[in-house]
């Protein structure tokens, strides 16, 4: 079975969003799958996806922190600095993070470790809605 749907998230402030939940909620075909595989594609290149820390809130607030030193805004070097002061380094973080990631499936859910969760990383101080093509494959 193959099978693709496009969700909108909701608007998220800039930082690390935990995301498992709401794209759970919007797949009840995920509930089908005995065993297969998610791919999730986020269509922006000023957001991105990642897998990481599903408990501790601490670890996204660190998250934050720490690519915001990478990717400053305001550096001197930027040319591309007609959509404000977040764009250059949001496109920036967007690459280094990624926008897709591939999660198996078992049992009509993902299967994640104990502690891992769906980042939603907003790198623009108002992205918006953001779009995501979910494609599931399975049996």
């Amino acid at each position: 079975m193959w099978t693709q749907k496009l969700i909108t998230l909701k608007p998220q402030p800039r930082g690390f969003h935990l995301i498992t939940k709401e794209i759970e909620e919007s797949l009840s075909e995920l509930s089908n799958i005995k065993i297969g595989i998610a791919h999730l594609l986020l269509q922006h290149t000023s957001a991105s996806l990642t897998l990481n820390e599903n408990a501790d809130p601490s670890v996204r607030a660190d998250f934050e922190s720490y690519i915001n030193r990478l990717a400053p805004e305001n550096a001197p070097y930027y040319t591309h600095t007609y959509e404000g002061d977040d764009d250059m380094p949001a496109h920036l973080k967007s690459s280094l993070l990624g926008v897709s990631i591939t999660i198996p499936i078992t049992n009509g859910r993902f299967n994640l470790g104990t502690w891992q969760g769906i980042y939603l990383g907003e790198h623009r101080d108002n992205g918006g809605n953001r779009r995501l093509l979910i494609t599931l494959h399975g049996e």
